[in-house]
C-alpha cells in the first residue's frame, strides 16, 4: 500500500519524492490527494493540491483556494471526530518538502509532544504495521466517503 518509488505521477501531477517515502496512500478529492502519515505516534493527514510548482496556499488560484480550504476543512471535522482528538493542528510548512502540502494532526492532551508541535518533538517515528494501515486506512476511506 505504501508509495515508494522516486516520485509518483498522477496525471500532470507529481507527488514529491519525499511525501512518497513518508505517507501512505489514503485517496483523492477533487483537488487534494489524501495520504497518512506513516507515523503511529501521531494521526495524522496531509492534503497536497493536484497542481504542479505550488509552494504557498495563496499560490492557488482563488477558485482552487477555496476548494482547498473546503477538503481541509472536511478531512479536519471527519479526522476529529474518528480520532477523537483533543485538537487539530493544521499546518502548511514546506521548509525541507517544497511541493505545497497541508498537514493535519490529531492531537491528544497526552501525546507525547503535547503540547509543542509534533516536529522535532524528539519522539522518534514508528511506522505502521501493514495491518495497522490498512485497518487505519479504510477507516479514514469509510469516514470521508473515499
Amino acid at each position: 500500500m505504501s508509495i515508494r518509488s522516486s516520485s509518483v505521477s498522477l496525471g500532470n501531477f507529481t507527488l514529491h519524492p519525499q511525501l512518497a517515502a513518508d505517507c501512505l496512500p489514503v485517496g483523492d478529492f477533487a483537488l487534494c490527494r489524501v495520504l497518512l502519515m506513516n507515523n503511529r505516534n501521531f494521526p495524522w493527514l496531509v492534503l497536497v493540491p493536484k497542481r504542479e510548482g505550488l509552494r504557498e496556499l495563496f499560490d492557488l488560484s482563488s477558485e482552487d483556494y477555496a476548494q482547498t480550504m473546503t477538503e481541509i476543512r472536511r478531512i479536519a471535522e471527519t479526522f476529529r471526530v474518528l480520532t477523537n482528538a483533543d485538537k487539530m493542528n493544521i499546518a502548511a510548512l514546506g521548509n525541507i518538502v517544497p511541493q505545497l502540502h497541508i498537514h493535519v494532526i490529531a492531537r491528544y492532551e497526552n501525546d507525547d509532544a503535547w503540547p509543542n508541535p509534533v516536529w522535532n518533538s524528539g519522539v522518534a517515528a514508528s511506522a505502521y504495521s501493514a495491518e495497522e494501515s490498512r485497518s487505519f486506512i479504510t477507516k479514514i476511506r469509510a469516514a470521508l466517503g473515499l
